[in-house]
């Protein structure tokens, strides 16, 4: 009897008076369901309960960077007051001021400071300890030092500084075993994932903050390759220069920029990847510069309107807008209206990536290139040349058209344009030499308009084809309606350079 009472209470426990099988059977699957999900919630990583112990392992390995520039100004003394000649106080006011360097005669010199932040490499040679920091910190400074956690200051040479990626190499010579970080995988990092900031804001020292990596791939028009990580890690100003760590303690960002109206943080920081930046870090260490590789390109983005235009299924990769003549792009067959859609076997997705591959390529490699052209794919070796910061590119123009001609609407295109005729390129001061048509008028209502096109550009080609005559263009556009054509391709040359632009028939 005490057996069968014990049974029966144990079957209460599980399903209560009243509740039907059905509801039962619900509660069964729940149960289930719950079970399933544990090794997923095991495996999530909660927030950290400290910092503490990998700040501790860290902040010995990051530095302030000081720098002093010398600059001549003028004494800030007045101008020596005028006397009539002859006047008792005339040779007294004039010694007093070639003393003290007043009346704007003598230049004064005086030193400005600034302050960054740097961290210590895993790199040693020869006694020498190196240190990473941003160019902007140091660009123009007569004097560096390093000064370390325990207040030591350094002398620092600086081994090599590259404006285009806003990195520097610094070198300091001690006796001492410094601590060193290394460097992370930062393609591995994902949104969300804990960072953690430490460097000098404000002249601060020391200073670590947390937070997380809110993005990924910002281009916030520094340099030629933005591929920022963005986090809401506080960074101020003299963060520059200092380290973004991972959970591991390993370098996955330089800290670089900040978003901000009023100078603080707000919550938006810029650091360079680390992947990025180690093939930058270990030429500057071996040859004091960096060598990028060069296609020799003019590049644009490729839009939905383009797309259509050049038979593409979606916009993607990089349109060549012009190529440089004899550069390597020339010599391996690469073509204006060519849309690089694979180089070296990475898929260009967008237009911004391609310069970003390109740099990182090893000069004088051979790559495969593949670009739509005409409808299909070609395959084109390329051997990369390397870019010179130093070498103008000087476009050649043919002879002026001879001969004056009224200037000509192409209403389908809202575009007024005439030949270059000497009245034309003075009213819009452009260089003698011009070799296309001259645009004089843009309707403000039309989509030539919205994309940027103004009066004074140059229309160089209408969906493929070269127009050196009015006549010729509307030709063209003629053609392009009788075929059922939505829009046609224009080439424009602008002040920024070549550009293709698609524009919808009227």
């Amino acid at each position: 009897m005490m057996k069968s009472h014990m049974m029966k209470h144990r079957s209460h426990a599980l399903a209560p008076a009243g509740v039907n099988r059905s509801l039962t059977l619900m509660l069964a699957v729940l149960a289930t369901a719950m079970l399933l999900l544990q090794p997923l919630a095991a495996n999530a990583k909660g927030a950290p309960e400290s910092f503490a112990d990998l700040a501790d392992k860290l902040l010995p390995a990051v530095v302030n960077v000081s720098t002093t520039q010398v600059i001549e100004g003028k004494s800030s003394m007045p101008d020596m007051p005028q006397f009539p000649p002859g006047s008792p106080f005339e040779d007294f006011f004039k010694d007093f001021f070639d003393k003290n360097g007043g009346g704007g005669q003598h230049p004064q010199k005086r030193k400005a400071t600034s302050l960054g932040s740097g961290f210590i490499i895993d790199y040693r040679k020869n006694g020498d300890a190196y240190v990473v920091t941003n160019n902007h910190v140091v660009e123009g400074a007569d004097e560096v030092s390093v000064i370390l956690q325990d207040d030591t200051r350094l002398k620092a040479e600086i081994v090599g500084r590259d404006a285009k990626s806003d990195l520097a190499v610094l070198k300091v010579h001690t006796d001492r075993k410094l601590p060193s970080v290394g460097f992370g995988d930062s393609t591995a990092s994902r949104v969300g994932d804990w960072v953690v900031a430490i460097g000098n804001p404000f002249g601060l020292g020391g200073t670590v903050t947390a937070g997380i990596i809110s993005a990924r791939g910002r281009d916030i028009n520094a340099g030629p390759y933005d591929d920022f990580i963005q986090t809401d890690a506080s960074i101020n100003r003299g963060n520059s220069g200092g380290p973004m760590f991972n959970m591991q303690g390993e370098v996955i960002g330089i800290n670089t920029a900040i978003f901000s109206p009023s100078g603080g943080s707000v919550g938006i920081g810029f650091a360079i990847p680390s992947n990025a930046a180690q093939v930058v870090i270990e030429q500057l260490i071996q040859y004091g510069q960096v060598s990028r590789g060069w296609l020799g390109v003019h590049i644009q983005v490729v839009t939905d309107s383009i797309a259509e235009t050049l038979g593409l299924k979606k916009a993607e990769g990089a349109l060549v807008a012009s190529v440089i003549e004899d550069g390597p792009a020339a010599k391996a067959g690469i073509k204006a209206r060519d849309v690089i859609l694979e180089f070296d076997g990475k898929h260009v997705n967008e237009m911004r990536k391609l310069p970003r591959i390109v740099a990182s390529t090893p000069v004088e490699k051979a790559v495969s290139v593949k670009v739509w052209r005409d409808g299909k794919i070609k395959t084109l070796s390329v051997m990369i040349g390397r870019l010179d910061d130093d070498k103008e590119v000087v476009a050649s123009a043919d002879e002026q058209p001879k001969g004056k001609t009224a200037e000509h609407a192409l209403n389908e295109l809202g575009l007024t344009v005439s030949l270059p005729t000497a009245e034309v390129l003075q009213r819009f001061d452009l260089a003698d030499g011009v070799d296309s048509l001259v645009i004089t008028d843009v309707d403000a209502d039309s989509q030539a308009y919205e994309e940027g096109i103004r009066a004074g550009d140059l229309l160089t080609e209408v969906n493929q084809e070269k127009v050196k005559t009015p006549a010729d263009a509307e030709r063209v556009v003629k053609a392009a309606k009788k075929d059922g054509k939505r829009s046609v391709l224009l080439l424009i040359e602008g002040q920024a350079g070549f550009r293709f632009v698609a524009v919808k028939l009227q």
